[in-house]
C-alpha cells in the first residue's frame, strides 16, 4: 500500500467506525458500501496521478552535447621573442563533449580541435553491471595514481609528461564504485589510442596522451621523429583506494600498478612496469595530494625512448622515480559573476633517471576562477628540465625557467 493510500484510509477510519455503530438498517449498510467504493475509486485516481507525475520526472534517455572554447595568454623566460612582444595571446582549443545514455548503455566522448591538430581525447561506452560495478569499453582513462588527477593546475604534474597522469588508451576498465569505504579499478588496454605501433594514422605525434612511440638512437635529436618505432601492447592496470571518513572530511589512500609489453611492429621488444602510492585528502576547505612511484621500460641496451603528444616528439629516460606534493584551498565567494576560487601550489619532480640526465622539477602557484560558464587558470610556473616550460625530461639544463600563463575557457 502506497503512502497516499495509507493516508487516505487513516482519514476515513474514524468515519467508518462511527458510521458502523450508528447503522441499524439494510439501507444504511448499502449506503456505507457505496461510499467505500467511491472512496477506493478516488484513492486509485490519486495513485495514478502520482505515478504519472513520477514518470514525468524521470530523466529522458539521450545524448547531451556540450563543450568549451579556450584561449591562452603566456609569457616566459626562455623565449626572447615572446618576452620582446610582452607575451602571446593565442587560441587554445575548441572542443565538443558527448554524454548520456540510451537503453541503459552510456556514452562519453570528447573531441578537441587545436590550431595544430585535432584529436579524440576519450570515447567509450559504459554499462552498470550491478549497483557497484561499471564496465567501460573504448578509449578510456588508464586508472593510475590519484583520481581523477594528481594536480590542480593547467599544467598538471610531471607525471603527465611520462604518460602516467590523464592517460587514455584503447581497452576495457571495470570500476567498482565506492562501497564499504573502498573502490577498485581494473583495466586491460590492448594498445594506445592510435592503435599502437601498427596504428593506421597519418601522424603518430597528434594525440592527447603521452605515449611511447620509439627507441631514441644516440644520433637523434631530442625532438626528432624516431627511426626505430615502438608501441605499448597488452597492458594490465589495477588501482585500489580506501576511503577514510574523519571529523574534518575524507581521505583516499591508494596504490596503483601496471605492467605491459612493448612491440616494434614485428616482434615483442620488451616489457614495462610502473607503480605508485598516493593520498588525496579533503580537510575542510583544503585539499592535499601526495604521490610517489617509479616506472621502468625494460629494453636491452636502451636508456632513452621517444614519446609523443600535442603534435610534438620528445625524449625521456627508460627508468625514473617520481614524487609530488600538492595543496589547494577552495573558497566560495559572491563577487559579481565569480562564485568560486581554488588557490593551489603543486610541486612535482622526476629523478634517479636511467640516462643520468638532470632532475626534472616543476612548481606551479596559481588560482582557478569560476564565474558562471567561464573557468580560468592563472598560473605562475617555475621549472627545470620540464616540457612546455623551456625544457625536456631528458634535459641537462641548470637554468630555472619561468612561465606566467592565463587560460580562459567558456563552457557550454
Amino acid at each position: 500500500m502506497s503512502r497516499s493510500t495509507r493516508h487516505a484510509f487513516a482519514l476515513c477510519t474514524p468515519f467508518i467506525f462511527t458510521s458502523t455503530n450508528a447503522l441499524s438498517t439494510t439501507d444504511e449498510l448499502s449506503a456505507l458500501k457505496q461510499q467505500l467504493a467511491q472512496l477506493q475509486q478516488k484513492i486509485e485516481q490519486i495513485e495514478l496521478q502520482h505515478a504519472g507525475e513520477a514518470e514525468k520526472q524521470k530523466p529522458e534517455s539521450g545524448i547531451t552535447v556540450g563543450g568549451a572554447i579556450r584561449v591562452n595568454y603566456s609569457t616566459n623566460s626562455y623565449d626572447e621573442d615572446t618576452k620582446n612582444r610582452g607575451g602571446d595571446f593565442d587560441f587554445d582549443v575548441f572542443r565538443f563533449n558527448f554524454s548520456g545514455e540510451v537503453a541503459d548503455i552510456g556514452l562519453n566522448a570528447e573531441i578537441r580541435f587545436f590550431d595544430y591538430m585535432s584529436v579524440v581525447k576519450y570515447a567509450y561506452l559504459d554499462y552498470d553491471i550491478t549497483s557497484n560495478w561499471q564496465a567501460q569499453l573504448g578509449l578510456t582513462q588508464v586508472p593510475f595514481g590519484n583520481d581523477p588527477y594528481n594536480s590542480h593546475s593547467f599544467f598538471m604534474s610531471p607525471n603527465y609528461f611520462v604518460g602516467l597522469e590523464d592517460d587514455y588508451d584503447m581497452g576495457i576498465v571495470m570500476k567498482r564504485q565506492v562501497a564499504n569505504n573502498w573502490q577498485l579499478d581494473l583495466g586491460f588496454f590492448k594498445n594506445d589510442e592510435l592503435g599502437g605501433v601498427d596504428g593506421y594514422v597519418e601522424d603518430r605525434k597528434d594525440r592527447y596522451s603521452i605515449d611511447i612511440v620509439g627507441i631514441r638512437d644516440e644520433s637523434e635529436g631530442i625532438y626528432d621523429a624516431p627511426k626505430a618505432e615502438l608501441g605499448e601492447q597488452n597492458t594490465f592496470v589495477a588501482r585500489y583506494h580506501y576511503h577514510l571518513e574523519h571529523f574534518a572530511g575524507s581521505t583516499a589512500l591508494g596504490v596503483s600498478a601496471l605492467t605491459g609489453g612493448l612491440h616494434d611492429g614485428q616482434y615483442s621488444r620488451g616489457d614495462y612496469q610502473a607503480w605508485a602510492v598516493h593520498v588525496n585528502s579533503n580537510i575542510g576547505n583544503w585539499n592535499l595530494q601526495f604521490q610517489h612511484g617509479q616506472y621502468d621500460y625494460q629494453l636491452t641496451d636502451v636508456d632513452r625512448i621517444a614519446v609523443a603528444a600535442n603534435a610534438t616528439y620528445d625524449t625521456m629516460p627508460t627508468e625514473a622515480t617520481m614524487s609530488s606534493a600538492n595543496i589547494a584551498y577552495n573558497w566560495s565567494i559572491n563577487y559579481g559573476p565569480v562564485t568560486h576560487l581554488q588557490i593551489y601550489n603543486d610541486f612535482g619532480t622526476i629523478y634517479n633517471k636511467s640516462d643520468d640526465s638532470a632532475n626534472t622539477w616543476m612548481n606551479v602557484t596559481g588560482v582557478a576562477v569560476t564565474a558562471g560558464p567561464i573557468f580560468s587558470y592563472i598560473d605562475l610556473v617555475h621549472a627545470k628540465n620540464q616540457p612546455f616550460v623551456g625544457g625536456t625530461i631528458a634535459g641537462q639544463s641548470d637554468n630555472v625557467e619561468r612561465r606566467f600563463n592565463i587560460n580562459i575557457g567558456y563552457y557550454f
